[in-house]
């Protein structure tokens, strides 16, 4: 069985504000698990001028230690992200996997920012789904309630995602608003 998570909602900055806080979403104080945050790869197509970035995020995992001790890993995680910021469409987008445990469970996440219908010059359309699978065939039982926690556990994250997100937008326009008034 696969868990489905899907939400879409308008932050009110700008198509550039919201893509340049991509780059500093970590850290944040809603964002604690993660700790690192590698950038493995930067590009720029001259043709496009499409930004690809892959980053290695790492984290600490809040599964409970049972499962953890049960399947082997350990209280670190990884996660691998990549990211197209696309100038000339105005859109954005980040797919993240997770790289731990992925031989038990999947969750494979996309996002997509691109400026609001409602008012394309000042907010961005958020887009989130995520798709949680376990891949435990021989535990069904437990693979099932291994995703059904990881789905709760997703929507929780998602909404401090959004407050630590808001936080970081925040920052970076009163960073911006400081500049302009020295």
């Amino acid at each position: 069985m696969v868990q489905f998570f899907k939400q879409a909602f308008d932050y009110d900055h700008d198509w550039a504000t919201v893509s340049k806080g991509v780059w500093h979403k970590y850290p944040n104080p809603y964002s604690g698990h993660v700790v690192s945050v590698d950038v493995l790869d930067r590009s720029i197509d001259p043709e496009t001028g499409i930004i690809r970035t892959e980053r290695i995020l790492g984290c600490k995992q809040s599964a409970p230690k049972w499962v953890v001790k049960f399947l082997g890993g350990s209280e670190d995680a990884f996660v691998r992200e990549v990211s197209f910021v696309d100038p000339q469409t105005s859109r954005t987008t980040v797919t993240s996997v997770n790289l731990s445990l992925s031989q038990y469970m999947t969750v494979l996440e996309h996002i997509t920012y691109e400026p609001s219908p409602s008012n394309p010059l000042s907010k961005t359309l958020f887009r989130q789904t995520a798709e949680i699978q376990a891949r435990m065939t021989k535990w069904k039982s437990l693979g099932d309630k291994l995703e059904n926690w990881s789905a709760d556990r997703f929507r929780t994250n998602a909404a401090l995602g959004r407050q630590g997100f808001e936080h970081v937008l925040r920052v970076l326009c009163e960073g911006q608003e400081q500049k302009v008034e020295s």
